[in-house]
């Protein structure tokens, strides 16, 4: 796989590849992957869109980027999607996609709202129900706190396999301002993979001044299915591609010599009638291997959200492993969809009904709910939580049919299995209306109206989710498989689960990576794949991000270093950004 170090194979156009007039491709899932990869199909790999389908086993494509309801029972959300300015591969394609709102494209109209309306938040955690945890912008790290970190970013992929956070950060690191901004806003346990801690800090290291305000994040219009899946089906719908619904893939069978990997049949059940495709060489398949939201299970107002742990036919954890059944270069799923409770956890969407519920997070958002720009700009944290409850309100309205006089409200808790502190039950076995109890508690709201507010002033609708900071699991090589495995033809795995060395998870950037790799390599398109940024490897950024890791205390110059502090560019760095 090439990577481009610049902007000329960016510019450029890639010529014709000598076999797209002659494939077809078919794409496993619904998802941002597939729909990306559909898409540089079509541009990159002049794939006409008629020789190309996406099987999806749900009645509505968008995968993890969702966004449902209506006023009357609430609107639905099962997480929101942070993101930046350098998602190279997610910019490259949404530049190429014309926007619904806007005169010009989903990238235009993504970078003239974050422009005018920049993100920050005013409050980023509270303590004491509502009141200001006085974060400020300090990380709290002390020496051996920092040393930890250190270490982390220079540490060998290799010699953090299979190890937790936990295992290599000490407690003072898990006791530091930097890890309750972090394992908030990402979802990161202690026992989740140090690996992937280690990938995710080096990979936004430039942004580590904007993690205790989240002044490095950008957020779309709405949510995330209006915003960024819609458009991006009518435009493959424009251009002839076909979205088949309701298809379960139960497998895809290989042909595996010791040089070769060929897929030669895809095996479906669509509307309950088994069925399928036979492929010939030049038939491309793209698998979704491995789901975040894989038995996502909706609760109500009066109903709790059920825990559904289990592996199902026709699911994506079962179609990888009868994949990786067949070669062990495909992947071992297992490592990742056989410890729920290590990968679990709920949030819920609230939809306000109420008046004076708004006004209590005005309060703490110091903005108000309704003005069309930013709102909290991004999670609040209720600090001492025993759910370690956070939320969040993005711009209103976050539906494009949502009434004016409704806020939604999106919560998620971290730790489920534990009593609440006014609902004294783990969330997991709460309603929506005793989530929205508790919520109101650490909101601030008066005790005596909290039990008539969650009552009749919101909808609340609870989630769980058992898979969904799966590819968090410590894990080691092969566990994930690369985008092409070695030998193989005319198959790519795709989306959060397969592996692409050059950036972390948990990203819309990561589903298009992969997606645009497996496009690039199937097709051979002659284009340099965007490299991913690389702050960790620029001084600057790093000197930056020393600076704000020691809460802006200057380091002191010893005497026989002063000479070249004073003459040199490294020493002209160290002043300007007032490391010394």
């Amino acid at each position: 796989m090439y990577y481009s170090k610049g902007n000329f194979e960016a510019f450029a156009r890639p010529r014709k590849p000598e076999r797209s007039e002659r494939v077809s491709a078919y794409l496993v899932g619904g998802g941002l992957a597939s729909l990306a990869a559909a898409a540089f199909l079509i541009r990159d790999g002049q794939v006409p869109g008629e020789r190309i389908t996406i099987l999806e086993a749900s009645a509505i494509g968008g995968g993890a980027l969702d966004g449902a309801g209506d006023a009357e029972t609430g609107w639905l959300i099962r997480g929101g999607r942070e993101m930046e300015d350098h998602f190279e591969c997610l910019w490259d394609l949404y530049r190429s996609i014309p926007s619904l709102e806007v005169d010009g494209s989903v990238l235009d109209e993504f970078y003239w709202l974050n422009k005018d309306d920049p993100n920050y938040s005013l409050q980023r955690a509270t303590v004491d129900r509502g009141q200001d945890a006085k974060t400020g912008m300090t990380f709290t790290l002390d020496k051996k706190a920092t040393k930890d970190l250190v270490d982390l970013v220079l540490a060998l992929p290799e010699s953090l396999y299979d190890k937790r956070i936990d295992e290599v950060m000490g407690p003072d690191f898990l006791a530091s301002n930097f890890w309750l901004y972090w394992r908030t806003m990402f979802a990161f346990e202690e026992w989740h993979s140090a690996l992937e801690m280690k990938l995710y800090v080096q990979r936004f290291i430039h942004h580590i001044d904007g993690l205790p305000d989240f002044s490095a994040l950008k957020f779309t219009k709405y949510n995330q299915y209006e915003s960024l899946v819609l458009p991006l089906i009518n435009w493959l719908r424009e251009h002839g591609v076909t979205v088949q619904f309701d298809t379960r893939v139960m497998d895809v069978a290989f042909d595996i010599a010791p040089d070769r990997k060929t897929a030669r049949r895809i095996e479906w059940i669509r509307e309950g009638v088994e069925g399928g495709v036979d492929l010939g060489d030049d038939d491309l398949v793209f698998v979704t291997n491995g789901s975040l939201v894989e038995n996502s299970r909706w609760g109500d107002h009066h109903t709790k959200a059920e825990w559904d742990p289990v592996v199902h036919d026709g699911g994506s954890w079962h179609l990888w492993r009868n994949i990786a059944a067949q070669d062990p270069s495909f992947g071992h799923p297992d490592k990742f969809c056989t410890f729920p409770e290590k990968s679990q956890w709920e949030s819920a969407s609230i939809t306000t009904l109420d008046e004076r519920i708004p006004a209590h997070i005005e309060r703490i958002a110091k903005r108000p709910t309704r003005s069309g720009k930013v709102v909290t700009g991004g999670i609040v944290t209720a600090r001492d939580s025993a759910w370690l409850l956070s939320w969040t309100v993005n711009r209103q309205p976050h539906f494009s049919k949502q009434p004016d006089d409704q806020t939604v409200v999106w919560f998620y808790g971290l730790f489920t299995d534990v009593p609440g502190d006014y609902v004294k039950k783990p969330m997991r076995e709460c309603t929506g209306e005793e989530i929205t109890q508790e919520w109101l508690y650490h909101l601030g709201v008066p005790l005596d109206e909290i039990d008539e507010l969650a009552a009749t002033g919101a909808i609340t609708r609870p989630c769980m989710m058992p898979f969904i900071t799966a590819f968090f699991l410590p894990r080691t090589a092969g566990d994930r498989p690369a985008v092409v495995p070695e030998g193989v033809t005319n198959f790519a795995f795709i989306g959060q689960f397969a592996e692409s060395s050059r950036d972390c998870i948990f990203t819309t950037e990561y589903s298009v990576r992969t997606a645009m790799e497996a496009v690039y390599q199937l097709l051979d398109v002659e284009r340099g794949v965007p490299e991913v940024f690389g702050s960790v490897y620029d001084v600057r950024e790093l000197i930056k991000s020393t600076r704000y890791l020691r809460d802006g205390k200057k380091l002191p110059i010893p005497g026989f270093a002063k000479r070249f502090v004073e003459r040199t560019e490294i020493g002209r760095l160290l002043e300007e950004y007032e490391v010394i």
